[in-house]
């Protein structure tokens, strides 16, 4: 994917930066009304600083400490938001202390009577809270924020982790005036750095003398030593970022956006060889499949075995037994909405209490399988709002499913949702590629990403009467994902609610008669049948009726508006939207105008649509077919793609015109 952009770091001329520090804020910056170059942009960063440097000591080594300062402005109440940091930092090492994040200063400043007025954030502003095992996120509130109030925040962020040094964002969706990153890097440690989006960042690199004083113990006493050795010093800089504006159909915004990341390539200590460090995908996968608690949690299967025996009593086909098992975890098991690979507690309680993390759930599911019988596997996977993985690091990945051999097929089963089925996993899942580990330790990349189109299928037959008055009845059929979707979101609730939601479509809609079948047998499709009248589908002008034939189900807004996109168009899974509309028109009326059939396709057969439409007497049928058959499409199409769904929305707004005789 060509966003994703490498680059190892090289030595350039030194260039002097622009002076900018928190504190100095000026009368002139808190009158400023609009940014310079975006009027309608909510806020923005006047400033961005970061800083790494490397500490040391005896007992734990060299550790990185990242400054971060920000100085923000707010222009309207839409900016009100960026009143509240949250600052995600990692616990979830075995080896090494967890990461850790200092606020060291928090001001908000306004302008009242023509005086600078500064406000400190309290302890009252500051929060810890924990996401799942592995990250928390310290939360620093804003007091006495307003339109025109300017944010100041600096805060630490300590990591023992040196196999990757802290990110560092650049672009953000408001604009950001100058933004810098400087790392001072001990000669010992060569990183590459792995640069996201789309950002011309200048960059200037110089080795130079340093030390570092550290204390050591000699018997019971402690004393102090210094370090001499040269550092690598980077400065990283751009000015006048403009906001990357999110459009629909994006998976995870913030893998687009402007960033850089650090990867430890090798290590070289004096008088030692140096050690390599970059890792491959495969020993990361071995690392983690050789752990002793993700291999116990495989291979022990004691305490169900009795449960999965009574399971698969007289089944001996595997696919079967995939299936019998597959359901038993899901319906046993509830997701406690934490993520991770690894199990948090011991499995036998897990199954116990039927309540688990995506670890411990679909690594009980493996080995079920496996002691079954199947040929199960684990993939890890980095969710969809955790990022694409760049580089073989075992913190990148934050989930684990489970995949299957069956007749030399792969399938893939996540059992955290009950409303997933064979190759059908949560839409969280579906991100791009993950990695299957075999059980001789090594491992191969898997396509997460569904290739055959989840279809919506749609039936209306309806009468239209000399008011302009509509009627009808409607069967609406949801197949694969697309069932899913509908499960995950209207299974919980009830048949009135959910009535509601339909008569949103449109003013006027009314429904009656609504039934739901299969929504729990997932080998069928969601069948919806429902009674309609609208009084607002129709439009009457001097004695003419104007009708579009898709009523209320038209699309009537391209949802790709930028000009140029430079992120792909992620439609999670390919799909077809089919409508077979039949409209009986009113006695005394006849067709005087009909839309024009029409067939348009994307290059590289990467969708179509047809509309075909045709008037018999009194009835006028339409059969609209559009596909979309690839889940991501490149930008390089977007320009066709937009031009695409223009057209889509022409059709289906495109008006029937009926006539008095």
């Amino acid at each position: 994917m060509k966003v994703l952009l490498f680059f190892l770091v090289v030595f350039s001329f030194n260039a002097s930066g622009q002076k900018l520090d928190l504190g100095k804020v000026t009368k002139l910056e808190l009158l400023e009304k609009k940014h310079k170059k975006d009027s309608t942009a909510p806020a923005t960063f006047l400033f961005k600083k970061g800083v790494i440097n490397f500490s040391y000591t005896e007992k734990d080594g060299f550790s990185s400490t990242t400054v971060f300062k920000i100085k923000l402005k707010i222009y309207n109440t839409a900016g009100l938001k960026w009143a509240d940091f949250r600052i995600p930092y990692y616990i979830g090492y075995k080896t090494l202390n967890d990461e850790y994040v200092e606020i060291v200063s928090a001001y908000t400043y306004n302008l009242e009577e023509d005086k600078i007025v500064k406000t400190r954030v309290t302890n009252e502003g500051k929060f810890k809270e924990k996401l799942n095992e592995n990250w928390e996120v310290k939360s620093v509130t804003f007091p006495n924020v307003k339109i025109g109030s300017i944010i100041e925040l600096e805060y630490k962020l300590k990591s023992e982790n040196l196999s990757i040094l802290p990110e560092f964002q650049f672009q953000y969706n408001i604009p950001v005036n100058f933004a810098e990153l400087k790392t001072y890097i001990p000669e010992f440690y060569l990183y590459t750095g792995i640069r996201r989006g789309f950002l011309d960042l200048k960059i200037n690199q110089a080795v130079e003398s340093t030390s570092l004083t550290f204390q050591a113990k000699v018997g019971l006493t402690s004393i102090s030593k210094s370090m001499q050795f040269r550092q690598i010093s980077t400065d990283y800089k751009i000015v006048d970022v403009p906001a990357l504006v999110e459009e629909d159909y994006v998976n995870n915004i913030n893998n687009y956006y402007g960033k850089i990341e650090h990867e430890l390539q090798a290590i070289r200590y004096p008088d030692q060889e140096p050690k390599q460090m970059a890792t491959t995908w495969e020993a990361v996968a071995k690392s983690i499949y050789e752990d002793k608690d993700f291999n116990s949690a495989i291979n022990q299967f004691d305490y169900f075995s009795n449960d999965a025996k009574a399971i698969i009593n007289g089944v001996s086909s595997a696919e079967e037994k995939t299936k019998k098992v597959f359901n038993f975890v899901k319906n046993r098991m509830s997701w406690n909405n934490y993520y991770g690979y690894y199990p948090k507690r011991k499995m036998e309680d897990a199954y116990k209490e039927r309540v688990g993390n995506v670890g411990e759930i679909n690594l009980m599911l493996i080995s079920m399988l496996r002691m079954t019988g199947i040929d199960a596997n684990p993939v890890l996977v980095s969710t969809r709002d955790n990022g694409i993985a760049l580089f073989p690091n075992r913190t990148l990945f934050n989930y684990v499913i489970a995949a299957v051999n069956l007749d030399e097929k792969t399938i893939l089963l996540d059992a955290t949702n009950k409303h997933s089925d064979f190759n059908v996993l949560p839409i969280r899942d579906l991100n791009l590629s993950g990695r299957l580990i075999k059980k001789d330790g090594s491992s191969a990349e898997i396509d997460l990403m569904p290739k055959s189109n989840s279809k919506d299928v749609v039936n209306i037959v309806a009468n239209i009467n000399e008011k302009g008055e509509i009627s009808g009845k409607i069967r609406e059929q949801h197949y694969d994902y697309n069932a899913l979707v509908f499960r995950d979101k209207y299974n919980g609730i009830s048949k009135e609610s959910y009535i509601e939601k339909l008569e949103e479509r449109d003013i006027g809609l009314s429904i009656t008669e609504y039934d739901v079948q299969n929504k729990n047998d997932l080998a069928l499709p969601i069948i919806e049948n429902y009674s309609f009248t609208s009084n607002n589908s129709v439009e009457g002008i001097s004695g003419k009726m104007y009708i579009s034939p898709f009523l209320f189900f038209a699309l009537t807004e391209n949802p790709f508006k930028q000009d140029v996109r430079q992120y792909p168009v992620d439609f999670a899974f390919p799909n077809q939207d089919k409508f077979n509309i039949s409209l009986i028109i009113p006695d005394g009326y006849t067709v005087e105008t009909l839309p024009q059939s029409k067939s348009v396709s994307l290059p590289s057969n990467l969708g179509n649509f047809k509309y075909v439409i045709s008037n018999n007497g009194s009835q006028v049928q339409l059969l609209f077919t559009l596909d979309i058959n690839q889940a991501v499409i490149d930008s390089d199409y977007y320009e066709a793609l937009k031009k695409f769904y223009k057209e889509i929305v022409n059709k289906q707004t495109e008006k029937i015109v009926l006539k008095k005789t």
